[in-house]
């Protein structure tokens, strides 16, 4: 046995015992939440999930992981955009970013067509407990990208020195037959297929415990990731690769929100599983009391007439009794279970005020104007402002870069390194947004505070319009095809001033002028 299978397979309990004091309280996330999900134990007989009485959790996670998709990535929408970093030349950055808006567009017409949308809404339910997985492989002509959202009971992860994750493994069994299809490049030797074959012969095509394993490469300067797959079961290492470059790591992983030092998340259902399971034990009791009320809970004397045996409460019926005789006496109940509908209303909207399903309030209510709606969905962006930054970094960006990545190696677009100083993304989904409008508020607050109080030539003179309006343009997302550049304003000014001092009118015959220009 080779020293790099040793390796593997210690990586590989490292990674399992990082993973061991989650599983419980993941799954138990799930059993509530999401019941009937893969699981991370294997259940025996009698060993079942618990029941779920209380339908709050299930249906405020799938609301959650739509929202927060509406609000970070919506569908038929581009919610990022490539630009220019900081080591362009200013003087070329406009002439870039025109050329990597038809680049942008190829992209998101690449992920409009694909399968995006639906993986990621799955992956967004992991969020919602903590951890999720996406991975990212190249395709066919027709679909060139292909996502595929890892179950959580599959994937086993550890962090790397800067405490971010850095090894990803995906570890599930596979047909015998299915192996080297699954894991393209893969190759088992023929004496070791006969091995398995004959060592489950009641099978005539076995599962195998297959581990597919990636992890960074922190000798190379570059991004650099090793590939193995190998059978820990039979220790032999089927395929080996080099995946170099930035985006080339097929498995994106991130976390709604961690602790220092851990691996795996923590998300906002892991957050209120208390609350979880004290509604669904409040609906238990509630049940059970109703069952009490309707059935009842009765005495009767054992005179030799009446058998309890042959007693059934049913519509109609009529029970005999010997005279003198109390009969059957029904018991009272101990008490008002009225508390147990506070507990529940308390318990129902912490759930859903964890999993952010009240942003705009109950629609019975008086409807919103449009400024609270704006204000409430502003606000839904601070509550998750440290989560978004890691979902932007750790999900969004690697996302686009790995998609990137793919292209180019197919050759369908032309890009320099997207790495923030020759290209940068730029997020323009919703929350991104909610920021930028805060950010020209402000401007737009100043500027008018200036000219009411000191009129508008002060206005003109403390600050360029020009510039203003460049900010508040990057600000609102404007396509940079659609704003002049500095040469174009200058000659529209030139051409204006010209028209002018001639004393001839100002109008749409000006090239790219727009009626009223100067009037």
């Amino acid at each position: 046995m080779s020293d790099e299978i040793e390796t593997l397979l210690r990586r590989l309990e490292r990674a399992r015992a990082k993973r061991q004091p989650w599983e419980s309280t993941y799954q138990e996330c799930y059993d509530y939440a999401v019941p009937g999900r893969t699981s991370f134990f294997e259940r025996g007989q009698g060993q079942v999930s618990p029941d779920v009485f209380d339908e709050t959790a299930v249906v405020a996670t799938p609301e959650f992981a739509s929202r927060i998709q509406a609000g970070l990535m919506p569908n038929y929408a581009r919610w990022a955009e490539l630009a220019a970093g900081s080591d362009v030349d200013p003087a070329e950055v406009g002439e870039i970013n025109k050329a990597l808006e038809k680049v942008t567009d190829y992209v998101f017409e690449i992920l409009q067509a694909s399968n995006l949308a639906q993986e990621a809404n799955e992956c967004l339910i992991d969020t919602a407990v903590g951890t999720a997985c996406l991975e990212v492989n190249e395709g066919d002509a027709v679909n060139p990208v292909v996502f595929t959202a890892v179950p959580l009971p599959e994937l086993l992860i550890d962090t790397g020195p800067d405490d971010k994750i850095d090894t990803y493994m995906r570890s599930r069994k596979v047909r015998l037959s299915h192996i080297e299809t699954a894991y393209p490049g893969s190759v088992i030797p023929p004496e070791l297929k006969r091995k398995i074959a004959s060592e489950k012969d009641k099978e005539t095509d076995p599962l195998v415990d297959v581990v597919l394993c990636i992890y960074r490469d922190w000798k190379k300067p570059t991004e650099t990731n090793e590939l193995r797959v190998f059978l820990p079961a039979h220790k032999e290492i089927i395929r080996k690769a080099t995946l170099s470059g930035t985006g080339s790591n097929p498995y994106i992983g991130w976390r709604w929100s961690k602790v220092a030092g851990e691996a795996w998340g923590r998300g906002p259902l892991f957050n209120c599983l208390a609350a979880v399971r004290t509604a669904n034990l409040v609906v238990q009791l509630t049940l059970e009391n109703a069952e009490m009320a309707i059935a009842g809970v009765y005495t009767a004397e054992d005179d030799g007439v009446v058998s309890v045996d042959n007693i059934r409460l049913v519509p109609g019926t009529i029970i005999p009794v010997a005279p003198g005789s109390a009969g059957l006496q029904q018991v009272g109940g101990a008490g008002d279970f009225n508390v147990g509908q506070l507990i529940l209303g308390d318990m129902r909207n912490n759930i859903k005020k964890a999993l952010f399903n009240e942003t705009l309030g109950s629609p019975d209510t008086t409807p919103m104007s449009a400024t609270e709606v704006a204000q409430r969905m502003a606000d839904l962006s601070r509550q998750i402002g440290s989560a978004f930054g890691r979902l932007q970094v750790e999900f969004v960006n690697r996302v686009l870069q790995r998609v990137i990545f793919i292209l180019k190696k197919r050759g369908l677009i032309e890009l320099p390194t997207v790495n923030g100083r020759e290209v940068k993304i730029v997020a323009t989904s919703p929350l991104s947004q909610a920021q930028a409008v805060e950010d020209i508020n402000a401007v737009d607050s100043w500027l008018g505070l200036v000219g009411r109080h000191y009129g508008p030539q002060m206005v003109n003179l403390y600050t360029d319009g020009a510039q203003v309006a460049e900010y508040t343009a990057k600000k609102f997302g404007v396509p940079e095809r659609l704003r002049r550049d500095e040469k174009g304003r200058a000659q529209l000014a030139q051409q204006i001033s010209t028209i002018q001092q001639g004393g001839e009118s100002l109008g749409p015959e000006i090239p790219g002028a727009g009626p009223g220009i100067g009037a």
